[in-house]
């Protein structure tokens, strides 16, 4: 079975792509299992050109077929931030905490209706020899007024989801990855990899 490089050292992202890929014809392998310790800079301007960067990079240097992604959070009453920035919206070395903190210190006295959110996921799957396609997925949401749940990371605590009256972190992860922008995005992903595996065998 053919091996395919997951482009992330987040290990609660693995977690869930083990989960979401569970079906494709390959065999799911990462950047710590190969021993690659390079971190990518993510420091293009939009989801597409980050997640094609790590993939691209990784693949190259890995001679593996690998998946990479960038995700991020658009608030409406924020003009669509943190974007693409929203794992250093508050900065080099925040916490997932201080970023919470942060967005929902700019988002006071914005009342409920304006609290609208979408997460936005993009995937890049690149080859070795240079080839790459992209698939993307999004979930939308309210930014809550103060955290809820244990589960998931980054914005998962005030990420409100009105059809399950819960916040992305109150849901497990086999039920967060029935609605999540990631799995909307894997489903789309997996179909490009089912149909890479056939050109592979032949």
């Amino acid at each position: 079975m053919p091996k395919l490089l997951l482009a992330t050292h987040n290990k609660a992202k693995i977690e869930e792509y083990h989960l979401l890929l569970e079906r494709i014809p390959y065999q799911l392998t990462t950047l710590a299992k190969k021993s690659i310790t390079r971190v990518v800079a993510e420091d293009g301007t939009t989801y597409e050109e980050n997640a094609t960067l790590k993939a691209t990079i990784y693949a190259k240097s890995s001679g593996l077929l690998t998946l990479a992604d960038d995700s991020g959070l658009e608030v409406e009453a924020l003009g669509g931030e943190p974007g693409p920035r929203a794992a250093r919206y508050a900065g080099e070395g925040a916490s997932d905490k201080d970023r919470i903190d942060y967005l929902l210190a700019k988002l006071a006295g914005i009342p409920w209706e304006r609290r609208g959110a979408l997460f936005r996921c993009v995937i890049a799957i690149a080859t070795p020899e240079g080839k790459l396609e992209l698939c993307q997925g999004q979930c939308e949401g309210i930014i809550a007024l103060e955290p809820q749940g244990s589960y998931g990371f980054g914005y998962d605590p005030i990420f409100y989801l009105p059809t399950l009256d819960k916040t992305m972190a109150q849901l497990p992860l086999a039920i967060k990855n029935q609605y999540s922008h990631r799995a909307r995005a894997a489903e789309k992903a997996s179909v490009i990899l089912k149909r890479l595996s056939r050109v592979t065998v032949k």
